[in-house]
């Protein structure tokens, strides 16, 4: 479609229940057609008027399952309506164009994907990696050229890398093989990318939920062949939102916190000669609680505790979206807030209790949201972001104040959508 003909059906509003099915929310419709029009204006700017498509995939958020995965857990995570949007058309050379916003366009020779270790961490080595891992899977690739946008908060744990990948491999899968690369296989892409290319040793539970949509649910018991199953809740219908808040807490020097979360958990499942916890029950634990102390640590054997008690939690949760149970679900939610904080011990850096940004956000969330809602910490903790599903009555009161107490913007309300990586039609 050329894309005047899209710029009309946008601003004549031709394309607002589009945007209504994308983004959940009544209140982002007006702004989200201004995005779409400005992001069309600005591919005509620098590529021209043409023929043209638009794509879109979303950022995630964990919903349940914190630090689960690295010991072959489970988690369940969620696709949100914040997203990453490219207009592309195709071209018939084999160079592949694409200008960020606020970036200088970067080109790559399709020729040439040859991982540069001198392109490490860039989105040069994201659209390259995803490109080369198309290709060794024998899916057609070819030039094209491309302007994106994202709204996906980096920094927040949304996962706006793994957004981005999911949309370069969407554009892929329609533009060159006729929509034939299934979300799972796209995500697998992604997680090469930023492995191989970006060299980011990142796990597949973001790129999974980017790229599937909805809710999904991922069981890492075999790494290399991960049960996947996406489930369909509509948690709108149930009336609640889904709230990130950054709580501004620094990030720095809290490599080492992070790290010995695996490593404290692996220890505990070394005594059992195992790499990794999975398997290894509740019993197992009290049963040789005493040398567990002994050789490890009590920290240890409190975060082997979180992570049984939160791998079957995940399975609860599953359960309990299935049977449309909302109370249970959220019931459940906040057991995983509860385990984190008692357990994992991942909510603020022990070496530095002056500073406590999360804990103080999940203590003003409880008393903000009473009976209106739950809350946990959110993805790897210590700083960062705390999650809320808030009951969209009190959506208003709970965002006003928390930014009271982290600033304005610090909370955002998102909506669950139900794609993943996708080609708008229009």
């Amino acid at each position: 479609m050329n894309t005047k003909i899209i710029l009309d059906r946008f601003t004549t509003g031709k394309c607002e229940d589009i945007l209504r099915d994308l983004y959940v929310d009544e209140n982002v419709i007006s702004h989200q057609t201004n995005r779409y029009i400005n992001a069309v204006k600005r591919f005509e700017e620098i590529y021209g008027e043409c023929d043209a498509d638009i794509y879109s995939a979303p950022g995630r958020s964990e919903v349940c399952g914190n630090h689960t995965d690295h010991q072959h857990g489970r988690i369940l995570a969620a696709s949100i309506n914040l997203d990453a949007i490219a207009v592309v058309t195709k071209t018939s050379d084999d160079l592949v164009r694409v200008v960020s916003d606020g970036y200088d366009e970067i080109c790559i020779d399709i020729g040439k994907l040859e991982n540069d270790i001198e392109n490490e961490g860039s989105t040069q080595a994201l659209i390259t990696g995803v490109l080369a891992g198309a290709k060794r899977r024998e899916y057609k690739i070819g030039g094209f050229k491309a302007y994106i946008t994202s709204e996906v908060l980096i920094g927040a744990g949304l996962s706006s890398s793994a957004a981005f990948e999911t949309l370069i491999g969407t554009i892929v899968s329609y533009m060159f093989n006729g929509g034939s690369l299934d979300a799972v296989t796209n995500a697998v892409i992604g997680q090469y990318a930023e492995n191989v290319y970006f060299n980011k040793p990142c796990g597949l539970m973001d790129q999974m939920a980017c790229s599937v949509g909805n809710l999904v649910y991922v069981d890492f018991d075999k790494p290399l062949d991960s049960a996947i199953e996406k489930i369909d809740f509509d948690l709108n219908r149930h009336g609640y939102s889904l709230c990130i808040t950054d709580t501004k807490g620094s990030h720095a020097d809290l490599t080492h916190e992070y790290a010995a979360i695996p490593e404290e958990m692996k220890a505990v499942a070394a005594c059992f000669g195992k790499d990794a916890l999975r398997g290894i029950t509740l019993e197992d634990i009290l049963s040789r609680i005493d040398e567990l102390r002994e050789k490890t640590n009590d920290r240890a054997v409190l975060r082997a505790i979180h992570f049984i008690n939160e791998d079957s939690r995940v399975e609860k949760c599953v359960a309990a979206l299935k049977k449309d149970d909302i109370d249970l679900f959220l019931e459940n939610i906040k057991d995983s807030g509860n385990s984190s904080f008692k357990f994992l011990q991942n909510v603020y850096c022990s070496k530095d209790t002056d500073h406590q940004n999360v804990s103080l956000a999940l203590a003003v969330s409880e008393a903000l949201l009473s009976d209106n809602g739950v809350c946990r910490v959110h993805g790897g903790g210590f700083a960062g972001t705390i999650q809320a599903f808030v009951k969209d009555s009190a959506v208003r009161s709970y965002l006003e104040g928390m930014d009271r107490v982290f600033g304005n913007g610090a909370c955002k309300v998102l909506k669950i959508r139900k794609y993943g990586g996708i080609k708008l039609i229009l």
